[in-house]
């Protein structure tokens, strides 16, 4: 008896065993996710930002990567890496095997490039992955003081009545302004004339002395002038009215509805980071972009701050994607 017994014991051990084995197969993220939390990260993590210092992509690369730094117990630090339209730091952060490397992902380097370069020297799809969006900057189309149009729907008139003598202006061809304007043209059916610069200060330097006409331009850059009087804006790209800007409508709201048109930027991995690491930067995000101060500070520089799910991100990517390709090859837009 004393032996049946034993075995029962055995049997019954056996099963609570084979069913906490069954849980963790079935749930594998389970046992990850616990390492992850306990082992990683194990050192400073490198936020590589593929755009020259200064300007929107800055202001959020560092107001996350202060929250984060607090949330993940290790330092999260930025690291410029400009040069090929993002595509240098994209390669670095691809092939990087450090398990402590991420890259502020773009509009452009995300949606745009694989559709604008013949080849690339990584898949943007299957050499990264996505952990969340973390802000939105809202373009603002623009024109100089002296355009006799007030708002987008003089504007439209009159570039019908004058089609090919108006001109824009953007930092390059491919750039975000680029993207916007012609994103605009397609909506709205005008046909504008595109001069590209290389960067937004020259750029701006032309709008303002009136030998350009027009721009689109993300918000923190242009805001001064445009309360100085120096420059007008006709619409806004945003879903809803800025509050910097109670008085500008939206492009949707000047008779084109479901047009939006903001830069973005989010946190993209390489593909051979484990996913349990990836949750938890994505949850540290939603944290980030949830702290007062943090969101204060974007809001300031006119960012939106978002905050969501790999899952979530990775769905706004492909509709951009789609969006963009479309854009591009109508548009016939070739990087510099």
């Amino acid at each position: 008896m004393k032996h049946l017994n034993t075995r029962r014991g055995a049997l019954q051990f056996g099963l609570k065993a084979g069913g906490a084995l069954a849980a963790v197969s079935a749930f594998p993220g389970l046992l990850s996710t616990a390492h992850a939390q306990s082992g990683w990260p194990s050192k400073p993590i490198r936020l590589l930002v593929p755009f020259a210092p200064g300007g929107s992509s800055e202001i959020v690369a560092r107001s996350a990567a202060n929250e984060l730094s607090k949330t993940l117990g290790q330092t999260v630090f930025v690291e410029n890496k400009p040069g090929a339209s993002g595509n240098i730091a994209m390669q670095e952060c691809a092939s990087s095997t450090d398990g402590h490397t991420i890259i502020l992902g773009h509009i452009g380097t995300m949606a745009v490039n694989p559709f604008i370069f013949d080849k690339l020297p990584f898949d943007t799809n299957k050499d990264f992955k996505p952990i969340s969006l973390l802000a939105k900057v809202p373009s603002l189309y623009v024109v100089n003081a002296s355009v006799p149009a007030n708002n987008l729907k003089e504007f439209i008139a009159l570039a019908k009545a004058k089609p090919g003598q108006l001109n824009y202006g953007s930092a390059g061809n491919g750039s975000a302004g680029h993207l916007a304007f012609e994103y605009l043209k397609m909506a709205t059916g005008i046909f504008v004339l595109h001069v590209p610069y290389r960067g937004t200060g020259p750029q701006l330097t032309d709008l303002l002395a009136g030998r350009l006409e027009a721009a689109s331009v993300g918000a923190p850059a242009i805001l001064g002038h445009i309360k100085s009087g120096k420059l007008r804006c006709i619409a806004t790209g945003t879903k809803e009215r800025l509050p910097q800007l109670p008085d500008v409508p939206t492009v949707a709201e000047s008779g084109y509805p479901g047009f939006e048109m903001t830069q973005w930027y989010g946190l993209n991995a390489p593909s051979n980071m484990p996913q349990a690491n990836i949750d938890r930067i994505a949850e540290a995000c939603n944290k980030a972009m949830r702290n007062p101060q943090a969101t204060e500070r974007l809001r300031g520089d006119t960012a939106l701050p978002v905050g969501d799910t790999p899952a979530q991100y990775a769905a706004f990517i492909k509709t951009e994607q789609s969006r963009w390709k479309e854009v591009a090859a109508r548009a016939k837009i070739k990087p510099d």
